[in-house]
């Protein structure tokens, strides 16, 4: 099972990015999926999570700018960011929902700054 994050990037405050998923050796057809970051010096957190039902929760601090999706067929997730502040700046992962701990990818890096 392999969970491969990508789409990271240097962007100013106020840019957008779109971070995807894509697993392979597992469907995510089933599985509550989540985006989590760690930003340097923290511990990992949760971003936000979409239910196998499509249905997306986010923490407070990114409600309103980020969105998370899913694509079943083609398994995979996305996270599209608006609106970024410098403290989004983090290493962006994807995960199921709670976590698996064997199934952290290496994170896709995430840079606001001006």
């Amino acid at each position: 099972v392999q969970l491969v994050e990508s789409g990271g990037g240097l962007v100013q405050p106020g840019g957008s990015l779109r971070l995807s998923c894509a697993a392979s050796g597992i469907g995510l057809r089933m599985y509550d999926m989540g985006w989590y970051r760690q930003a340097p010096g923290l511990q990992r957190v949760l971003v936000g999570f979409i239910t196998s039902g499509g249905i997306a929760n986010y923490v407070d601090s990114v409600k309103g700018r980020f969105t998370i999706s899913r694509d079943n067929p083609k398994n995979t997730v996305s996270l599209q960011m608006n609106s970024l502040k410098p403290e989004d700046t983090a290493v962006y992962y994807c995960n199921m929902y709670p976590e698996l701990r064997d199934y952290w990818g290496e994170g896709t890096q995430v840079t606001v700054s001006s």
